[in-house]
């Protein structure tokens, strides 16, 4: 089933630019030019997620976010904000109304995407049952991993490890909130053991040429990105 994603952005060529970006995908874009009109188009039919430009004439994103926010009907409708404000405290101030991730322009189609689908997954508006990257798939209720429909072996913990990267991409995690969160927050053991299934995971992947998936950020912990750019 698609999903109902309003984007407010006054800026035509960005919002041509979307609306191309999502043309083939599994969302549905309803376009708004400013509040009154999301207001309005929200006052239709909730939507699944709301991508706000920060500036918009009259009431601004972030006004408008906090607006949402205070109203318990639309309270949980997950926000992303897209701005051209790159400053940290800017980002701050966005993520303290309540926003929910924040892109900055100019952005590629690809990672606006990956965060959509990111936000969804955490707000609980995508089923988990069957997660994708590519070709990649991981289906919970068999516990089978495949790649391009063929079915693979892999070891119960880098299952635990790629199911939660695949249900949290483009996030940076770091070893202790791995260890938190695939061994549990009861269990002791040396952060290093991270890096063993790590590698472990992408030795697998290799296989496949999707070992690049789960990147490395120095000094911060690993990423499960499908974008390009390697954090190595």
């Amino acid at each position: 089933m698609k999903k109902n994603i309003l984007l407010v952005e006054d800026e035509k060529s960005i919002r041509d630019m979307i609306k191309f970006s999502l043309f083939n995908s599994d969302i549905n874009l309803i376009e708004t030019e400013n509040v009154i009109q999301a207001q309005n188009a929200i006052a239709h039919k909730k939507p699944d997620l709301i991508l706000l430009d920060w500036m918009l004439p009259g009431k601004d994103g972030v006004e408008f976010a906090k607006d949402l926010r205070a109203n318990k009907k639309n309270a949980n409708i997950p926000i992303i904000m897209l701005t051209a404000k790159s400053e940290e405290q800017d980002k701050i101030h966005g993520f303290s109304v309540g926003i929910d991730d924040y892109v900055v322009k100019p952005f590629s189609p690809r990672e606006l995407i990956a965060r959509i689908h990111a936000v969804l997954r955490r707000s609980g508006h995508i089923d988990k049952t069957i997660l994708k990257a590519g070709d990649l798939e991981i289906n919970s209720e068999s516990h089978k991993v495949s790649y391009a429909g063929k079915k693979f072996a892999i070891g119960p913990l880098e299952y635990k490890l790629l199911y939660f990267f695949m249900s949290h991409t483009e996030r940076v995690f770091s070893r202790d909130q791995l260890l938190d969160q695939v061994w549990g927050a009861d269990v002791f053991i040396d952060e290093r053991t991270v890096d063993v299934h790590i590698r472990r995971l992408r030795k697998t992947l290799s296989e496949f040429k999707s070992d690049g998936l789960i990147q490395t950020v120095r000094g911060s912990g690993y990423i499960f990105s499908t974008g390009n750019d390697s954090c190595e």
